[in-house]
């Protein structure tokens, strides 16, 4: 027999029917019993959702347009060379000269991009271990990986006095969380503090600019700019130093960090968090907005901390950026007043020259 599931004859009840016999479900525990069951349901690993590596046809092309026009540049140079040669000597051989420098100027280039890159990834993986030694209290990982932390920053003379300690502690303490949390004070403090304040400064900067500024192209330029280099300076402070592609991989790492932590969802709800609780009433519009982008660029600051830095924060959670909302809001404002009132003064004065002439 065919049930209709829309016949309003059927009735699903959440009560238990005693006419039915032991052990059988009513249709609404039918419903809900797989869903009481998924916590004892083994996860899938998560390579399970990641789709598989194929070969790409878009390398193809690249591989094709970059060994053509590097062919093209070649064939140009040697017959700029031959035809040199054939009006002076002297004019071959300073061409050669000159594509001698060159090709030594793009070897260097193309080293130090490797070696940024290499640096980079040296830093990723030092951040694994890290974090692995922390949550398993592994003393022997701990060890091994903060020595490696100890050689990332042993050509840095701001932080001998950190590393002397964390290696007098690496023979002392026999857990491997301690062992994290001693890094974490004695070698990575001084630099978390120096990246607030490199975050903090360009987050007033931009609060600024986007206040005062008449032009939205200025804002979207200083933000754009600022955003790059305060991303070039966190790296370089926490032993990044990136080259061109390498700082393209870590923006792209930093974004993809703002979109898994939801840091770019900043329209409404950013917007309520910063100019609520009465704020928004005593704030011009463009006050706010600079307010909005300041904030903005501080979680992107933020974010750009937690990519580039090589340990994670377990002793603390690190910065929030509700730390950078009180002093946001404060310079805007006094900058934005400083402003209305020089702009006043000088209405003032033309008022008076008008009057007297």
């Amino acid at each position: 027999m065919a049930l209709d599931a829309d016949d309003l004859r059927i009735r699903v009840s959440a009560e238990p029917d005693p006419d039915l016999p032991t052990g059988w479900l009513t249709a609404s525990e039918a419903v809900e019993a797989p869903l009481a069951e998924e916590s004892h349901v083994p996860r899938l690993p998560a390579e399970a959702s990641r789709p598989k590596a194929r070969f790409s046809f878009s390398r193809w092309i690249a591989v094709g347009l970059g060994g053509l026009v590097s062919l093209a540049m070649g064939l140009a140079i040697d017959a700029l060379i031959r035809d040199l040669f054939t009006r002076a000597d002297w004019l071959g051989w300073t061409a050669v000269a000159l594509a001698a420098l060159v090709a030594a100027g793009f070897l260097g280039l193309a080293l130090r991009e490797i070696i940024g890159l290499m640096r980079l990834g040296k830093i990723d993986q030092l951040r694994d271990s890290i974090t692995r030694a922390a949550e398993q209290d592994d003393a022997k990982a701990a060890r091994s990986a903060l020595q490696g932390l100890l050689t990332l920053y042993g050509d840095r003379p701001e932080t001998a006095r950190g590393r002397k300690a964390l290696a007098s502690h690496l023979n002392e303490v026999i857990d491997g969380r301690d062992l994290v949390i001693l890094a974490e004070r004695d070698l990575l403090a001084p630099l978390d503090l120096e990246a607030r304040r490199i975050v903090m400064n360009a987050a007033k900067r931009v609060s600024v600019v986007t206040a005062v500024s008449p032009r939205a192209l200025v804002d979207l330029l200083v933000v754009l700019f600022e955003n790059l280099r305060t991303i070039r300076r966190l790296s370089a402070l926490y032993g990044g130093r990136p080259g061109t592609l390498g700082f393209l991989r870590l923006a792209r790492h930093v974004l993809a960090h703002l979109a898994l932590t939801g840091g770019m969802a900043a329209g409404e709800g950013l917007a309520s968090q910063v100019l609520g609780h009465g704020i928004a009433a005593r704030l011009s519009a463009r006050l706010g907005e600079g307010v909005v982008n300041g904030l903005l660029t501080s979680r992107i600051g933020l974010a750009a901390i937690s990519v580039c830095r090589p340990a994670p924060f377990v002793a603390t959670k690190g910065p929030k950026l509700s730390d950078f909302m009180s002093e946001l809001v404060k310079t805007s404002g006094g900058e934005t007043a400083g402003a209305k009132k020089g702009r006043e003064k000088d209405r003032a004065d033309l008022d008076r020259t008008a009057d007297d002439s």
